[in-house]
């Protein structure tokens, strides 16, 4: 009889609905039209890295096998395999599982949707034949969850079954945010293999459900991590390891881990520094707006009160770098993401933006920390009629490299939607991916202005007492939400936003602020602890950084998760490193 091969990704959506608070990142892509690039028109250099790098086997034995289901974008791990020196053999059939000497299982998507795309294609039984062999197996995020009897994801729904508990959702209520997102400690439980020399380092999590140690699986169990309980972080029995957390995104921690797997026997060329993690770390965010200056050469930019063009004569755009060089430099220098914002995307099609997919494409084949890309997520119709969803479009830029998607004036137009029907269409941009992707995947960047008023009763919306009165000596002011880069006002408050995306599907906020951005004088603390202190999912501090004290005011002040910064960078004003090394003298946990 014929094997059975891989489902389409729409064959994918049509066997399961992932739910917003998806078990990893990233799900089905959908189709797009192929696009011929001119890559020589870019002209973009080869990044290396001296950090880790494994040579192949004596054997000449340098091939992985990968078992990507058809179930969205795995380019991360595909270029950290790469970058360590290994080639990829892709699952094509059942077959390939079986006869596979290394297998890597890097599960992305919904728990059902995952286990129905494996059954209906006979993985999951060759999976389970070649695990219980006892052969070389790594399964990452949603590929260790699925090795569990069963999870309450849209469920419950049975899993492999091959260790006991059941996967479940986080518990909110214990006032944690849920998505789990960002850079948190490990607890070494027994002789792990992979994860020698790591127990004091940071590691990236993105998962809204995770599986609780118990005495039934305790034998499986080789690291845990708190968040509100202690969950399973990773399992190893034999040669069978999975991993809750994504090494792909995890640095050169992360690297380390992949190469101890994919060659045990050789020896790195470079180790983990050693930290002192013990917990959730704040996140110091590196932000790169970019776009295309007067000549047409994209170029890192950045803005005073979102005005981007230098003021002389020439008002040129204000050039800054290159963003591949930029990415790669901040990666270095310890920034815990990256966030590229294509400026100009609201007036252009997005797809239509090659170079932007080429740079995602070029960045992510060395740098192996999260990267976020926002600008343009939108419902389209191009030139010739035809129409490409919001999907279409966040879909090509995961497939590019993207781990979030951030979404901006588009988010604004669905919660006002939303607030004056109460219905969820599941129409909006927000949502569609949301659902396909799950919600730690969708960033939704709010861009507010104060306005400033004598009493909190003249607007129907949340105001506050603000620090530094008005001009005309207001003590209130509430946050008018704007789109297209800041040039238009909605009647809609920040406040209600985030509360409304947040319902809507959003799994983190970037929380901008037009009045602060290029001052250099410090984050708008007041609105940061509005929003922060008003939502459940973890909310980003942007604009106004310009010292390395304003990081551990919002930090100290507010409960924001992570703060992310621009000019100071590009400028090299304030070294990302200096910024570390302030907030752990502050007491403030870091990734080292």
């Amino acid at each position: 009889m014929e094997a059975a091969t891989f489902t389409s990704a729409s064959q994918f959506l049509a066997v399961g609905n992932p739910a917003s608070s998806s078990s990893c990142y990233g799900s089905y892509s959908p189709r797009l039209l192929r696009y011929k690039l001119n890559t020589n028109a870019l002209k973009f250099k080869a990044h290396t890295s001296s950090s880790i790098r494994a040579s192949a086997s004596s054997d000449g034995d340098s091939v992985v096998t990968l078992l990507d289901y058809g179930a969205g974008n795995v380019r991360s791990v595909r270029n950290a395999i790469r970058f360590l020196g290994f080639g990829i053999k892709d699952v094509q059939t059942p077959e390939d599982i079986l006869k596979a000497k290394r297998l890597i299982f890097p599960g992305v998507g919904a728990f059902a949707a995952a286990m129905d795309v494996l059954n209906k294609n006979g993985m999951a039984e060759a999976l389970c034949t070649y695990i219980e062999q006892d052969r070389p197996f790594l399964g990452i995020c949603l590929g260790l969850q699925l090795l569990f009897e069963s999870s309450d994801e849209n469920g419950p729904v049975k899993g492999l079954g091959l260790i006991p508990g059941v996967v479940g959702r986080f518990d909110s209520s214990k006032g944690i945010r849920v998505p789990h997102i960002g850079w948190n400690a490990l607890e070494i439980t027994k002789d792990s293999g992979i994860l020698d020399e790591i127990g004091n380092r940071h590691v990236y999590f993105v998962h809204s459900y995770r599986a609780i140690p118990s005495g039934d699986n305790q034998d499986w169990v080789s690291s845990t991590c708190n968040y509100g309980d202690n969950f399973i972080a990773s399992i190893r029995k034999g040669n069978v390891h999975a991993v809750q957390f994504h090494p792909e995104k995890s640095g050169d921690v992360g690297l380390s881990i992949l190469e101890r797997f994919l060659n045990q026997e050789s020896k790195r060329t470079k180790k983990p520094v050693q930290g002192k993690a013990s917990k959730l770390a704040k996140r110091v965010i590196a932000c790169l707006d970019v776009r295309a200056n007067d000549n047409g050469d994209l170029v890192v930019t950045k803005g005073d009160q979102y005005d981007v063009r230098e003021h002389t004569k020439e008002n040129e755009v204000r050039n800054l770098g290159k963003p591949v060089d930029l990415a790669g430099q901040y990666y270095k220098d310890g920034a815990d993401e990256v966030s590229f914002l294509n400026i100009t995307g609201f007036r252009d099609f997005p797809l239509g933006d090659l170079p932007m997919l080429q740079v995602l494409r070029y960045t992510s084949e060395n740098v192996f920390v999260p990267l976020t890309v926002g600008g343009g997520i939108r419902d389209f119709t191009d030139g010739n009629g035809r129409y490409y969803s919001s999907l279409e479009v966040a879909s090509e830029y995961f497939r590019s490299g993207a781990d979030k998607v951030s979404i901006g004036s588009d988010a604004v137009y669905a919660a006002e939607e939303y607030l004056k029907s109460g219905v969820k269409t599941g129409k909006s941009s927000l949502e569609q991916i949301s659902r396909v992707y799950g919600n730690q995947a969708v960033v939704v960047s709010i861009d507010p202005r104060r306005v400033y008023l004598k009493d909190p009763k003249d607007v129907e919306f949340k105001a506050v007492k603000v620090r530094n009165l008005g001009p005309n000596g207001e003590e209130y002011a509430w946050y008018q939400c704007t789109v297209n880069g800041g040039r238009e006002g909605r009647p809609i408050g920040a406040f209600e936003l985030a509360k409304a995306v947040e319902e809507l599907g959003a799994g983190e906020i970037l929380l901008n602020c037009i009045d602060c951005d290029g001052q250099g004088k410090g984050f708008d603390i007041d609105l940061i602890k509005l929003i922060s202190d008003a939502v459940s999912i973890p909310v980003i501090a942007s604009s106004g950084a310009g010292a390395v004290e304003h990081f551990s005011e919002v930090f100290n002040e507010t409960n924001a998760s992570a703060a992310l910064a621009a000019g100071i960078f590009h400028r090299k004003e304030v070294p990302i490193q200096s910024v570390k090394e302030h907030l752990l003298k502050e007491g403030i946990e870091v990734r080292a």
